[in-house]
C-alpha cells in the first residue's frame, strides 16, 4: 500500500468526489479514436487472466457466441465513461448494478465475484497498460512521463467514478509500474478464458441475422481483420504473459508491428475527425465546438 493511500484511509477523509470528464483532457482526446481497438485486445486478455475475472467471465459473458455484439457494446460503453457527460456517471452505476450479480464458483469450489475490489479495479488498470502500449506503437507523439502521469491521474478519476476503494489505487505513475509488473507476475494465470478469447478475435464468428449460406464469404472478408486485430493483440501483450500462454513472437513480428505502428501513427491524424473518432465520441466532440461557438456569441452580444 502506498503512503498516499495509507494517508488517505487512515485519516478517515471523505472518497474524493465523482466527476464527469471534460474537453481538454488527454482521455477525451485519445479514448475516442479508432486506434483504441489497438490495445483493447490486449488490455482485455490481461484481464482474462485474471482468475476472478476468468471465472465470471467464463460463465456469464457471451464473448464466444457474440463476439461483435459484445466487442460492440464494450467500446460503446468506454465512450460513455469519457463522453458522456453527467451520463457518464450513470453508466459507472449501471455496470456495477448489472455486475453485482454476476458470481461464479470455480472448478476447484474458489466462489468469485465481479464487484470484489481487486478484479474491479483491474479492468482499469489494464487501460494504462493498453494506453501507455498504445502510444508506444502507433502514435507519432510520445509521451513524457510528465503525460504519462497526468495521464494515470486521469485513470485515477475514472477509478473513482467507477467507486473503486483507494486501496486498490497506486498513489502515482511511478508507483504504478512496480505495483503492475507484480500483478503480471504473481497474480495472472494462464485461463482456458484467454485461450478461447484469441481464438475469437482471430476466427471472428458471423454474426446472428448473416444466414448460413453467407457463413463462407464472411470469414474470407473477416479473415485479413482477425488476423490484424490478434497480431496487434499478441504483440502488445507483455512477454512474460505471451510465454505464459505459449504465444509465438519473433523479432520480424517485433519489427512488423513497430512498422505497422508508425505507418498509423502517422495516417490516422490526417483522417476527418468523423472517420478518426468512434461515433459517441466524434458526437460529443462536435457538441462542445457547437457550445464553444454559442458561449462566444453570447458574450459577444450587444448589451
Amino acid at each position: 500500500m502506498t503512503a498516499a493511500v495509507a494517508l488517505a484511509e487512515g485519516s478517515g477523509a471523505a472518497r474524493p468526489e465523482r466527476r464527469p470528464f471534460e474537453p481538454g483532457s488527454r482521455m477525451w482526446e485519445d479514448t475516442g479514436l479508432i486506434t483504441f481497438s489497438l490495445t483493447a485486445g490486449s488490455a482485455f486478455l490481461l484481464q482474462t487472466m485474471e482468475p476472478s475475472i476468468a471465472a465470471v467471465v467464463d460463465e456469464h459473458s457471451s464473448f464466444r457466441t457474440d463476439a461483435l455484439g459484445r466487442a460492440a457494446r464494450s467500446i460503446a460503453s468506454v465512450m460513455m465513461w469519457i463522453y458522456g457527460g453527467e451520463e457518464a456517471l450513470a453508466e459507472a452505476d449501471r455496470l456495477r448494478k448489472m455486475h453485482a450479480t454476476l458470481n461464479s464458483t470455480d472448478a476447484h469450489g474458489v466462489k468469485h465475484r465481479a464487484l470484489s475490489s481487486g478484479p474491479w479495479a483491474w479492468v482499469l488498470h489494464t487501460a494504462v497498460f493498453a494506453f501507455t502500449e498504445g502510444n508506444k506503437y502507433f502514435s507519432s507523439d510520445k509521451l513524457t512521463e510528465a503525460e504519462k502521469e497526468s495521464y494515470y491521474q486521469e485513470v485515477v478519476q475514472l477509478m473513482r467514478n467507477f467507486s473503486v476503494p483507494p486501496k486498490e489505487i497506486p498513489a502515482t505513475y511511478a508507483e504504478w509500474l512496480p505495483w503492475f509488473e507484480d500483478q503480471i507476475e504473481n497474480h495472472l494465470v494462464p485461463t482456458n478464458v484467454a485461450q478461447d478469447y484469441l481464438k475469437v478475435i482471430r476466427n471472428i464468428a458471423p454474426p446472428r441475422q448473416i444466414p448460413s449460406a453467407l457463413h463462407p464469404v464472411w470469414r474470407v472478408a473477416t479473415q485479413p481483420i482477425g488476423r490484424l486485430q490478434y497480431f496487434c493483440t499478441v504483440g502488445t501483450t507483455p512477454g512474460s504473459v505471451r510465454d505464459r500462454l505459449g504465444l509465438e513472437w519473433t523479432a520480424n513480428d517485433e519489427r512488423a508491428l513497430r512498422f505497422l505502428g508508425w505507418a498509423i501513427g502517422r495516417t490516422v491524424p490526417k483522417l476527418p475527425e468523423r472517420i478518426r473518432y468512434f461515433p459517441i465520441a466524434y458526437e460529443a466532440r462536435r457538441l462542445e465546438r457547437d457550445r464553444a461557438r454559442l458561449r462566444k456569441m453570447i458574450t459577444l452580444r450587444p448589451i
